[in-house]
């Protein structure tokens, strides 16, 4: 097993909380596990991106070579085009619909779209949207790893547990509220897989 992952999308977003989700999930599966450092981070509003890098065994680097990365995670339209470069061809993308139009000439959603459209292997949706039907706006960043989950490689309970690890000190409540966020996305996933 060995999934290369890029995480993407602005400060403020959740980048961080997705990768710490999924660390937690590959611990249980007793993977190997390397992150680059996060870029842009300490800049809300600024470029966020990550490699993850998930393996059955040893990992050499953890930064994902051009033309390699398995999967494609992102919170922003915009971020996620920039790293399509990453992307291997039978590769996934999963990103937001959603803009965060953070710099001047930003492209249109008709532009985006164009450009999401022309990918063979794509799940595009609403992410804020559905984390308000959820019970949350700031779940957004959780369904989108639920979209993300059936790509990962790494079963779904071990990232259920990930979700009941990170979020457990804040209260029953905010898991149960990620925890219905991170189905929402990956029953949608699946739907359009």
């Amino acid at each position: 097993m060995k999934t290369d992952i890029i995480l993407s999308g602005v400060g403020g977003q959740g980048i961080l909380s997705i990768a710490a989700v999924i660390g937690e999930a590959a611990l249980k599966e007793e993977l190997y596990m390397k992150q680059a450092e996060v870029h842009g981070m300490s800049q809300r509003g600024g470029d966020v991106q990550s490699n993850l890098r998930l393996s059955d065994e040893p990992i050499a680097s953890d930064l994902i070579p051009l033309g390699h990365a398995d999967l494609i995670v992102s919170l922003e339209p915009m971020e996620s085009l920039r790293y399509l470069p990453y992307l291997r061809e039978e590769g996934w993308l999963v990103t937001n619909s959603r803009p965060f139009i953070n710099i001047p000439h930003y492209p249109t959603e008709e532009e985006l779209k164009a450009e999401l459209d022309k990918l063979p292997h794509k799940v595009v949706l609403d992410v804020e949207r559905i984390a308000k039907e959820v019970g949350s706006a700031r779940a957004a960043n959780i369904v989108m790893l639920g979209a993300a989950a059936p790509f990962i490689g790494i079963d779904y309970d071990k990232i259920e547990e990930g979700i009941r690890r990170i979020f457990g000190r804040k209260g029953e409540e905010i898991v149960d509220m990620n925890l219905k966020a991170l189905k929402a996305g990956f029953d949608l996933a699946n739907e359009r897989k």
